[in-house]
């Protein structure tokens, strides 16, 4: 069984292939506004290093989301055209979902602009607190409420360091918690709006 794992939904490009639920090979890097031009290449690069022929993908796992716009459509419009072109499952995860630490609830976050974050709260896979955007200050405000929690993401813009999360290794633990799509175009992205 091969699985492609995409996810652009931030300032960096995530792919991954996996073989019977195990990692063989992840090519991670910033890209922001270059997914576009990058994402099928680092496809390709990944199959020809692992001697996989696209064509032998069985399932696609995408994060569909909250995140960049731009970057958001681009790993979903990808997952669903391999779908529709291999006639393979496409597996929906949560961008932040899968930006989960491990050992303690995750609070989750990504820049939303503007003084704002996309927040969710997961633990083992499971929201304890739904995909939203809230301020700063209220991320700032819920994270001395909940102080045992992890904060795990593109933390940067926080000004705080991030504990150490694998999105890739989150995709495929959590695979049977996930939303599985048989038909390609019931795929969307999750764009979040005040």
């Amino acid at each position: 069984m091969i699985t492609l794992l995409l996810d652009s939904s931030g300032a960096n490009l995530s792919v991954g292939l996996a073989k019977n639920n195990v990692l063989i090979g992840s090519i991670e890097q910033e890209a922001f506004q270059m997914q576009s031009e990058l994402m099928v290449d680092a496809i390709n690069k990944l199959c020809t290093d692992k001697n996989i022929n696209p064509r032998d993908i069985n399932e696609v796992i995408v994060g569909i989301g909250p995140g960049s716009y731009t970057g958001v459509r681009i790993a979903v419009t990808i997952a669903k055209v391999i779908g529709l072109a291999l006639m393979v499952p496409i597996y929906e995860a949560s961008s932040l979902q899968i930006m989960a630490g491990e050992g303690s609830p995750s609070v989750c976050v990504m820049n939303a602009r503007r003084k704002r974050s996309y927040v969710g709260v997961y633990f083992e896979g499971e929201a304890l607190v739904d995909d939203k955007i809230i301020t700063n200050d209220e991320l700032n405000k819920y994270l001395e409420e909940h102080p045992t929690y992890l904060l795990t993401g593109d933390t940067k813009y926080l000004n705080k360091k991030s504990a150490p999360f694998n999105r890739f290794s989150n995709m495929l633990k959590y695979k049977h918690k996930l939303n599985k799509l048989d038909d390609p175009l019931l795929l969307n992205a999750i764009y979040l709006k005040d």
